[in-house]
């Protein structure tokens, strides 16, 4: 569920999301002509080749585009390190050095500004369901090209690894004090929280976070759900499995498209490259519940030890996360904006949630 007290606690300034205006178009407008024929490209990710969750949903992807394309568009897919590092490839794209990549929007921050976070999770924010609403239909989308215009980067939703675990630690956490000191690779958003709980946090690519948790170069490390993390061997080095995934309750993937070889295919070719990102939201979100909820249930076989949060440290996250978002609210006026935006429909979904899943599930 939503983290109800956070958007309590937050300040909805729905005139400020509206008065920036959401409408793409007039920030990306597209050039007059498109090129027909045969194309090539080459699609560049963030992950491991055929890495359990984003990468084959990179590499499904990839295959959609050319096979259904019947030629006429051949996607050729090149994993972290075949071609530039995990962390470029959202240059790579915007240079033209390569017209397609697959990967996650925070690890962006530094460069597009701390909103890009919002485009992969938010601590304590909406999942899946919720999400693709405000994406489609509460002007995320818009927002979301907005924030990537001045690159000539086009983002695309391709893939989601729904909510994550809490993470990995070598060593049990009974109390907020366990934190202070700790070394964590953290992500995005969540990251920031976890720096403010006073662990020292750790920006490391997939392919190295295995080699660190078991060296002991880090105490732990949060990824993604049980299948992805098991397949990297995580349990190996720390058996201790936390959970809720406050700071990753939805785990969008994105395809990043370079705006002048999007607008050079022809029109059948772009509908086709966006309805393929649509496709593999769709699957990889079905992969990832499947076999996340198969994983988990083999764990204990592997002496993985399941365990809860305690109380103070999701007390103080939450709290910790109330200072995290106004932060990025205050870097820029579209940063404001797409904030406003997305607690706003936050917000908005509490009662149905609350009607639906909430007296579902008890």
């Amino acid at each position: 569920m939503l983290g109800k007290g956070v958007i309590s606690m937050m300040k909805i300034n729905r005139r400020s999301a509206i008065g920036l205006g959401v409408g793409a178009s007039a920030t990306l407008a597209a050039p007059a002509i498109a090129y027909k024929g045969q194309h090539n490209w080459s699609l560049v990710t963030s992950w491991g080749r055929n890495a359990p969750g984003p990468g084959t949903t990179a590499q499904r992807l990839a295959d959609r585009i050319s096979e259904t394309s019947a030629g006429e568009l051949t996607i050729n897919l090149f994993a972290a390190g075949e071609r530039v590092g995990g962390f470029d490839v959202f240059d790579a794209v915007a240079s033209g050095d390569v017209q397609m990549g697959h990967t996650a929007s925070f690890f962006w921050t530094g460069k597009v500004g701390r909103a890009a976070a919002f485009y992969t999770t938010v601590p304590f924010g909406m999942t899946s369901e919720p999400y693709l609403g405000w994406l489609h239909y509460g002007g995320g989308q818009e927002y979301w090209e907005q924030l990537y215009a001045p690159f000539d980067v086009l983002p695309r939703m391709a893939g989601n690894s729904g909510m994550t675990m809490g993470g990995w630690f070598r060593q049990p956490i009974r109390t907020l004090d366990d934190l202070a000191g700790l070394r964590i690779r953290a992500s995005g958003l969540g990251g920031s929280i976890y720096a403010k709980l006073g662990a020292s946090v750790v920006s490391l690519p997939p392919a190295q976070l295995y080699e660190s948790l078991s060296s002991g170069a880090i105490d732990a490390v949060e990824f993604l759900g049980p299948f992805s993390d098991a397949s990297l061997g995580f349990y190996q080095a720390a058996s201790n499995y936390y959970h809720p995934g406050f700071n990753k309750p939805n785990g969008p993937a994105e395809a990043l498209i370079n705006r002048d070889a999007y607008y050079h295919l022809p029109p059948h070719l772009q509908q086709l490259v966006d309805n393929a990102c649509l496709a593999e939201t769709s699957y990889g979100t079905a992969e990832a519940w499947a076999y996340n909820a198969q994983k988990l249930n083999q764990l204990s076989q592997l002496g993985v030890d399941l365990l809860e949060f305690p109380e103070d440290v999701i007390d103080a996250a939450k709290k910790a996360n109330i200072h995290v978002m106004d932060e990025v609210a205050g870097q820029s006026d579209l940063s404001r904006a797409i904030h406003d935006s997305y607690w706003s429909f936050a917000e908005q979904s509490q009662d149905l949630l609350a009607v639906t899943k909430g007296s579902f599930f008890g």
